[in-house]
C-alpha cells in the first residue's frame, strides 16, 4: 500500500533528469526500485517523514545507475554513427577512418592480436624460452639473430635451440588459439 501511494513521489523525482540519455521508462523502473528499497528499510523512530527518505533512495538509486554506466560512456565504437554523407547515409567512424593505407579495423585487430601475443609471451613461457624467441624474432628492439648465433650466446647446440623454438611457438600458438575461442 506505501508503495501504491508513493508512485508520485518517484515520477516527481524523475523529472529531473528528463534530458538525460536515459528513457523514462527506465528512469522510472529505477526509481521504483529505490522506492521499493525505501519502504522496506524505512525507520519511523528516526524522525523523517517516509516521503522524504523514500525521495533521497529513489535519487541515490538513479545515481548509481548513471554511475554504473558512466565506466563504459568513453568507450566508442569504430561502427558508432558520426554524421551523415551529402547523400543523406548513415557514415560511421570506419567507413571515414584509414591508416597507412591499411582500413582501421585491419590495424585495431593487428594491435590486438600483437598485445594478446606479448601477453602470451610474458605469461606461458618461461625464462629460456623467452630469450630464445625474442632474439630468434627481434622482440622488444632487439636484434635478429640465427639459432646458431643464439646457441653460442646461450652456449648450448643449435638443435637444441631449434627444439625450444618449436616448443615455444607451440606455447604461444595454443595459447592465441584459445584466446581467439573466447
Amino acid at each position: 500500500m506505501l508503495i501504491n501511494r508513493n508512485m508520485r513521489l518517484v515520477a516527481h523525482v524523475i523529472k529531473k533528469y528528463q534530458g538525460t540519455d536515459y528513457e523514462m521508462e527506465d528512469l522510472l523502473s529505477v526509481g521504483m526500485i529505490g522506492l521499493i528499497k525505501a519502504v522496506n528499510t524505512f525507520n519511523l523512530e528516526k524522525g523523517s517523514r517516509l516521503a522524504t527518505y523514500a525521495a533521497k533512495c529513489v535519487e541515490n538509486e538513479i545515481l548509481m545507475l548513471f554511475r554504473a554506466n558512466k565506466k563504459y560512456s568513453k568507450e566508442v565504437s569504430i561502427y558508432d554513427p558520426i554524421g551523415t554523407d551529402k547523400d543523406g547515409e548513415t557514415v560511421s567512424l570506419l567507413d571515414v577512418l584509414e591508416v597507412d593505407g591499411k582500413e582501421a579495423l585491419d590495424e585495431v585487430i593487428l594491435k590486438q592480436d600483437v598485445k594478446q601475443l606479448y601477453d602470451a609471451y610474458e605469461q606461458n613461457l618461461n625464462d629460456t624460452e623467452k630469450t630464445v624467441i625474442r632474439l630468434r624474432y627481434g622482440l622488444f628492439g632487439s636484434k635478429e639473430y640465427t639459432q646458431r648465433e643464439i646457441a653460442g650466446v646461450l652456449g648450448i647446440s643449435r638443435s637444441y635451440v631449434s627444439r625450444i623454438e618449436k616448443k615455444a611457438i607451440e606455447k604461444l600458438r595454443n595459447e592465441f588459439m584459445l584466446d581467439f575461442e573466447r
